[in-house]
């Protein structure tokens, strides 16, 4: 399944990556719903219950938005359904972190806002799993194949490389034409959900990672694996409730075999660590576990400056 996620860019650089094309095909840059960019925090090690960023139609917030329009907005993992009467969401009796794509149309939390058109993309840099052996399971970092253009001229021929291999200029340039060439960010379908609390406090958006069954080169791993939508076109189809229905925007939910990954410290088993070290390669046959480095700033810009860094060497 998926129960653990890492997201390091900055709010803007968030904002950068996560462009999209509406549909006449013209590459747009979502802005953040007004105040949603303080509340998101960047994580090496996101756990349920955190923040995180998600990509959906700006219709969802004005009636009067281009249809094509998107929206970047600060929701909180695990759906807790509108219908909700207890006072604290977390006395929900039942996980809503993952959602199977097989019958996401037959159970009531999630069946009512995917009739609503309530689809979302989760973003991350990638997404964590453990893979079940004799004595401890050990994690991985699954993640999109990066690339990086060797140089202007060439043919557009791109070479992959791995978190730890990324340059500088593959984590926060732009080319151009304004368009990110930075970090290619995993975009995962979702579900959301607004609830507002008795007694009319503040509504709160919150989501679930729709799951379909692994692709081949991860059931090694897990059977299960959050549903990717590939590239601008599923992203696009996903999010535009007006023109696609819940029952054609589902087909776009397969299991698609084009992430790769690498094994991780058991760092990240423990959610407080939140290091660059959760990430990182490691070799599974040496003894040595990394230590997780110490935080010099709590800003999202110390965290920033550390993640660049892990990515380098």
């Amino acid at each position: 399944m998926c129960g653990r996620t890492a997201c390091t860019l900055a709010p803007d650089e968030v904002s950068r990556a996560s462009s999209y094309r509406n549909r006449g095909g013209r590459r747009r840059q979502p802005r953040w719903k007004d105040g949603d960019a303080d509340k998101y925090r960047p994580s090496y090690n996101k756990s349920p219950q955190s923040t995180s960023p998600v990509l959906l139609s700006r219709r969802h917030f004005d009636k009067e938005a281009p249809e094509d329009e998107c929206v970047l907005a600060a929701m909180r993992w695990g759906l807790v359904p509108s219908w909700f009467r207890e006072k604290d969401p977390s006395k929900m009796q039942y996980s809503t972190n993952n959602c199977r794509s097989e019958n996401i149309l037959q159970k009531k939390t999630y069946k009512d806002p995917m009739n609503k058109g309530q689809r979302c993309v989760i973003l991350a840099d990638g997404f964590y799993e453990w893979k079940k052996q004799e004595k401890a399971k050990q994690p991985f970092f699954i993640y999109f194949p990066q690339t990086e253009e060797k140089t202007k001229q060439d043919d557009k021929s791109q070479a992959s490389c791995s978190p730890e291999e990324a340059s500088p200029e593959l984590t926060e340039k732009e080319d151009a034409s304004g368009e990110w060439t930075g970090w290619k960010l995993l975009t995962m379908a979702g579900v959301f959900d607004c609830w507002t609390p008795p007694g009319g406090v503040e509504p709160l958006y919150t989501y679930s990672v729709i799951t379909v069954n692994a692709s081949p080169n991860l059931q090694s791993i897990h059977h299960r694996m959050p549903a990717i939508l590939n590239g601008d076109e599923e992203v696009r189809r996903w999010l535009d409730f007006g023109e696609v229905k819940a029952v054609d925007a589902l087909k776009l939910l397969e299991s698609k075999n084009n992430l790769t990954f690498h094994p991780v410290s058991s760092l990240v088993n423990n959610s407080r660590n939140n290091s660059p070290e959760c990430l990182q390669p490691v070799d599974l046959n040496s003894k040595k576990e990394p230590k997780p480095t110490e935080k010099k700033s709590k800003s999202e810009g110390g965290l920033q400056r550390a993640s660049k860094k892990s990515r380098t060497t």
